[in-house]
């Protein structure tokens, strides 16, 4: 059964393209057999699909791109897909557009996407954030612009899911080098238009996330965990953000993915598994002795409905908090049809469940689950 502790190391959360070259796997393309998920006329391809990764390159020329690292739903119900040094994909129901590299900055890789309250949506990528201009008419490259040192990010290497947009309308943006905050009206006279949040560290952001109660929390490699409370009032020491370290139970300082679940417990990747902070009762372990599907964990990701997903080399774990027992884990592997090396996790608006992986785009059919092509099934 879980464990509870107040020192137990968390490790770095490993996704890398070096490791991406060993998750071959059994994949699963046939068609959903739920009828909710009927497939949709497959779409008009616009653009050129992009060459296969030079690593472990995948021989279909029918699936969206290879590495999908982060996919996005719009708030027109457009999906966006970021791929791994191939540009952005997006899927309007109709058509699958794809940006050339010209368009969109030479095709970097995409690590994080949201949506401002304009309909504009943002980029974070390994070299620095794009931004698509919704109300400039698409094509000829006009609807993006990139941002990068010119414009005040002295590191340009933006980390996953480290794109947020919060409540009130700020945009962060967490890197390698710290986390950085953007000024429209900067922005709108041509000035530097993002600055270093200095009340943080420069410490490496490995996500950025907003709780219920308006705090913004990072995720660092080496530093542990950033609350900040945005209404506190600032005292003389400045201390308006709290740092969670080893301390508290963090172990050797370092979180990657993070959430937060409906019960308002926080949860965090670490090294063999995954913890769940409460912050009147400290930390709870669970590895794979407690039901999960691998010890090597990559992501983690919470339904509207609760249920948690965890990502792991060679496993993907649904995890459902209402359960007190072993039960309250359904491991699936390659042999259920998705390739192991998942990089992103995501719930649409009709509360489908979408996987980037080392083979293309998956979908979820509440038993197994089915690769999506450019042809579909959509």
């Amino acid at each position: 059964m879980a464990r509870f502790y107040f020192r137990y190391p968390i490790y770095s959360l490993l996704l890398a393209v070096s490791i991406i070259s060993s998750c071959n796997g059994q994949v699963n393309t046939s068609s959903p057999d739920d009828k909710a998920n009927t497939s949709k006329p497959s779409p008009e391809i616009i653009g050129t699909p992009p060459l296969f990764s030079h690593v472990d390159p995948v021989n279909d020329p029918g699936i969206v791109s290879q590495y999908i690292r982060s996919i996005f739903q719009d708030s027109k119900g457009n999906f966006w897909f970021g791929t791994v040094g191939q540009s952005v994909v997006r899927y309007d129901g109709t058509t699958l557009k794809y940006y050339s590299e010209v368009e969109f900055f030479q095709g970097k890789s995409i690590h994080a996407i949201d949506e401002d309250k304009n309909g504009n949506i943002w980029f974070g990528t390994d070299h620095g954030v794009i931004k698509y201009d919704a109300r400039l008419p698409d094509g000829q490259g006009s609807t993006f612009k990139s941002y990068t040192e010119n414009n005040g990010l002295s590191n340009i290497k933006v980390g996953r899911k480290c794109i947020l947009i919060d409540k009130s309308g700020t945009i962060w943006v967490g890197t390698q080098g710290g986390a950085f905050r953007y000024s429209p009206s900067a922005d709108s006279t041509g000035g530097k238009c993002f600055s270093l949040f200095d009340l943080l560290p420069s410490v490496n952001i490995k996500d950025i996330m907003e709780d219920k109660d308006g705090n913004i929390w990072f995720a660092s490699q080496d530093d542990g965990v950033f609350c900040y409370n945005p209404s506190a009032t600032l005292r003389s020491n400045g201390k308006a953000i709290k740092n969670i370290t080893g301390k508290e139970g963090l172990g050797d300082n370092y979180a990657g993915g993070m959430i937060q679940d409906k019960t308002g417990n926080f949860w965090f990747t670490m090294k063999g598994g995954i913890c769940r902070y409460d912050p009147a009762a400290g930390f709870t372990e669970f590895t794979t002795k407690d039901g999960l599907g691998g010890s090597e964990v990559w992501g983690i990701y919470l339904e509207k409905s609760g249920i948690i997903w965890i990502t792991a080399r060679g496993s993907t774990t649904r995890y459902d908090p209402s359960i007190s027992n072993s039960k309250a884990f359904t491991v699936y592997t390659v042999e259920d049809g998705l390739n192991c090396c998942v990089q992103s996790m995501y719930q649409d608006k009709t509360g489908n469940m979408w996987w980037g992986a080392g083979q293309g785009l998956y979908r979820f059919d509440g038993k197994r689950f089915y690769q999506v092509k450019q042809k579909g099934p959509w």
